[in-house]
């Protein structure tokens, strides 16, 4: 774009109003998530936050972004908006904080944002930081405040509400003026945590009991944040609820849900279903990358919740757990059993009149065929607890015997087969070894491979016994 086309539009952007500019940035952070059109919209979000932060030249550097800095204690906290996925307690959408920052310097809490700027300014004359915390505090503080008082019991929410942003927006609020408030509570939770708990111990739960024994952080408000805190620490984040069951002294559910500490379970449960949709949406996708380890992930939560909580088939949580397992299950049932059709596609033995010349393998169907059948083996792994046991050990056992003739008969054919053939022939039998060796390891694929190549030498091709 010419130096006139962007001039004309940032002044189209300067212009909208602010929930606007908001609602718009959103969109295109959308689109860029999606991977739709992302030069243009990284452009035109790039322009966007240089009219929002109130510059013509290089946008503001982060650190001396007052928002960011008045907003520091929700770092932990943030997601990134997906309205096909619901947040939970302990989250907060990032899009929101743009709309209650311009919200507050506009209505909410003027003047303390203008000395929170004069302040960044004198910092940058004199080169010393010594005097940003208190303006961040003090703006914190009456950020808080005026949220409390826009959005708390007693105010006329519907009209002071709209001016702040869409509900979405809303929705945030007051989880984000609780953080502010309980910032100094939050830090010195997050100081006295390990920065990793590999097994969620007695002495462990009992140490951080003791952590979070603090009035501020006792709040239906707050104590999602507490416990997200704590999650991230975490190596198994479900193991939340060992602490809920400690508080409550009883794993029965109607116990541990009569406590404020029930509240684990819930994140416990909305983080086990939302890893599920990430699972789901990567499958559909064909990405398998990281199916092993979202699959132990959901394996071990949903095992731990079944064996560590006594929960009730007619429940809440009792049919959430269900409906996670159900999901998965769904998820994983149709894509394990259509491996065996693209397997057999590729190893299908044809005669060689219907080889054309120069036929060849598709590569990238190949490696996605074998990264299925691997997929297939993880799934063997935890094909019990996530309701996948007949399909998997059924699927799994097809392969292995489809596979194990057709790589035989492949070989076989390199003797037989005429040179026209020859050269698809050694890509399929290339290929059959592939899939040999995820199915029954190195040795039997480096034994078909011997005698791939002995029969295109015309030698004795060697015997499996033994192999498996």
């Amino acid at each position: 774009m010419s130096q006139t086309s962007i001039e004309r539009l940032r002044d189209y952007l300067g212009q909208l109003p602010p929930q606007s500019q908001a609602l718009l940035m959103r969109e295109f952070e959308r689109a860029i998530e999606r991977g739709e059109d992302t030069t243009v919209a990284n452009f035109v979000l790039e322009q966007l936050r240089k009219v929002v932060r109130g510059t013509d030249g290089e946008a503001r550097p982060r650190t001396d972004d007052p928002a960011r800095l008045l907003f520091r204690p929700l770092e932990p906290f943030l997601v990134e908006s997906n309205s096909n996925f619901p947040l939970r307690p302990g989250q907060v959408r990032r899009a929101s904080l743009l709309p209650v920052w311009q919200w507050l310097v506009r209505e909410g809490a003027p003047e303390q944002a203008r000395e929170l700027e004069d302040a960044l300014l004198r910092t940058q004359e004199i080169g010393t930081t010594s005097g940003i915390e208190p303006a961040i505090r003090k703006m914190q503080l009456a950020a808080a405040d005026a949220i409390f008082k826009t959005a708390g019991p007693g105010a006329d929410k519907q009209r002071s509400l709209a001016r702040v942003g869409p509900p979405a927006v809303m929705e945030d609020l007051l989880p984000i003026g609780s953080v502010l408030q309980a910032r100094e509570a939050l830090d010195s939770l997050n100081g006295r945590l390990p920065s990793l708990l590999r097994v969620f111990a007695d002495s462990q739960i009992a140490s951080i009991g003791v952590a979070l024994n603090v009035p501020s952080l006792q709040t239906p408000q707050l104590l999602p944040f507490a416990l997200s805190l704590i999650m991230q620490r975490l190596s198994a984040p479900w193991q939340i609820i060992r602490l809920a069951i400690k508080m409550a002294a009883s794993d029965d559910e109607i116990r541990v849900a009569a406590t404020p500490y029930g509240i684990a379970v819930t994140l416990a449960l909305h983080d086990l279903s939302f890893l599920a949709a990430s699972l789901r949406a990567d499958i559909r996708r064909g990405h398998f990358d990281s199916v092993a380890e979202q699959l132990k992930v959901l394996h071990d939560g949903v095992r731990g919740l079944r064996t560590e909580l006594d929960l009730r088939n007619d429940s809440t949580w009792g049919r959430q757990l269900t409906s996670i397992r159900a999901d998965i299950s769904n998820a994983l049932q149709s894509e394990i059993a259509s491996v065996p059709g693209r397997v057999r596609r590729l190893l299908r033995q044809r005669p060689d009149k219907e080889i054309p010349s120069g036929a060849r393998l598709d590569p990238s169907e190949v490696d996605e065929a074998a990264a299925l059948i691997d997929f297939v083996a993880v799934c063997r792994t935890y094909a019990s607890e996530l309701a996948i046991n007949e399909v998997t050990l059924r699927t799994y056992s097809d392969l292995q015997h489809y596979v194990e003739q057709a790589t035989e008969a492949l070989v076989q054919s390199l003797r037989s087969g005429g040179s026209k053939s020859r050269a698809y022939r050694q890509m399929q039998v290339a290929a059959a070894i592939r899939f040999c060796e995820v199915l029954f390891g190195h040795d039997y694929a480096s034994l078909m491979s011997r005698a791939a190549e002995n029969a295109v030498t015309g030698e004795l091709k060697p015997s499996r016994a033994g192999s498996k």
